[in-house]
């Protein structure tokens, strides 16, 4: 899946209902991906959760921080209802991980 959020080209690399490639217990409740040409905190792309919602707007961020890497990352929601918001929420708030959503003000 091919879009554009702003300049960058998102790029899908875990489908709605793929296993993560480290930890397989994991299945993504939303595609899941990263704006290509960008750079976040761990040193990848800018990570994006995708909802269902096609204007492809921004909706939000889930600001992260896993303390076990030691590491805080911002997250973008793109189009994404706000059940789809929480339900991203969650994957970041379990074990070593403390998220905070933001939503765009509508």
């Amino acid at each position: 899946m091919d879009r554009l959020v702003s300049s960058h080209r998102l790029v899908i690399d875990r489908p709605k209902g793929s296993h993560h490639n480290v930890y397989r217990d994991f299945v993504s409740p939303l595609d899941y991906g990263y704006l290509e040409g960008t750079v976040s905190g761990d040193g990848a792309g800018v990570d994006v959760w995708v909802g269902s919602l096609k204007n492809g707007a921004v909706t939000g961020v889930i600001c992260a921080v896993d303390l076990l890497k030691g590491d805080a990352e911002t997250k973008l929601l793109v189009g994404c209802t706000d059940e789809e918001a929480e339900t991203a929420l969650r994957c970041h708030n379990v074990g070593s991980q403390h998220a905070i959503l933001v939503k765009r003000p509508t």
